[in-house]
């Protein structure tokens, strides 16, 4: 999951937007942005951060200044350090998938901060809040609160893979109360384009999905698409 190799995969599966949502961390994200330069594929800066009730919440932001404010609040409410024999090496790379340090915070454990609070961060730095893979029994909101609180503020939920939009709001009413993405939740290059989100947009950009997100002047989400699990 180097950035040349992640540009390529998109590019290969059609895609023309991605965001790259390390864990609790945006160290890889201006390598990638800066691999995608010449090609067509635009990237956008996010993180999946881990709230003290390890809910699993995207934060998708408008620049990398942005992105590297969070994290800077993310790192500090980060506790424990990395076990590389247990977890293995979190490297930090450039753009020519070389390696430039290892990351030493404990980016598989959660931060603490709690699930408002992590949206209300994001917000301050005018990114997006989206609750990550809300059918899953580990990590998703409903499998660790039970239920979304009244005013949290997302701007839209991620069904994984595994799920259709019906079956999710089915499962879970409240969810037909939010806009719905999904997205491949790749932790390996076989997995990228394995889920995507269609959209009508003027322009594949942060602001342009927000419009897209509540329905604004002609922007909406069209369509969420997957394929078979064992892809």
């Amino acid at each position: 999951m180097t950035p040349r190799a992640i540009v390529k995969m998109a590019l290969m599966r059609g895609l023309d937007v991605i965001a790259v949502c390390d864990h609790n961390s945006v160290r890889n994200v201006w390598a990638t942005i800066k691999a995608a330069k010449t090609t067509t594929l635009k990237v956008i800066p996010g993180v999946e951060i881990t709230s003290a009730e390890e809910v699993h919440v995207v934060g998708l932001f408008p620049d990398v200044a942005a992105a590297i404010a969070a994290q800077e609040e993310i790192y500090s409410r980060l506790p424990g350090k990395n076990d590389e024999e247990v977890f293995g090496y979190q490297v930090v790379v450039d753009e020519e998938d070389f390696v430039e340090d290892l990351d030493q915070h404990l980016l598989i454990g959660a931060t603490t901060l709690s699930t408002e609070r992590v949206v209300a961060l994001i917000h301050s730095l005018e990114g997006l809040a989206i609750a990550s893979h809300v059918d899953r029994k580990g990590f998703g909101i409903f499998s660790q609160l039970g239920f979304i609180p009244p005013g949290l503020g997302l701007d839209a939920l991620e069904a994984s893979r595994h799920i259709d939009a019906e079956t999710l709001k089915r499962m879970w009413p409240e969810a037909a109360d939010y806009p719905l993405i999904t997205a491949s939740d790749a932790h390996y290059l076989g997995d990228i384009g394995s889920a995507w989100t269609v959209a009508r947009m003027h322009a594949p950009c942060l602001s342009e999905l927000l419009m897209a997100l509540r329905g604004e002047e002609g922007r909406r989400i069209t369509q969420l698409c997957r394929v078979a699990a064992d892809r």
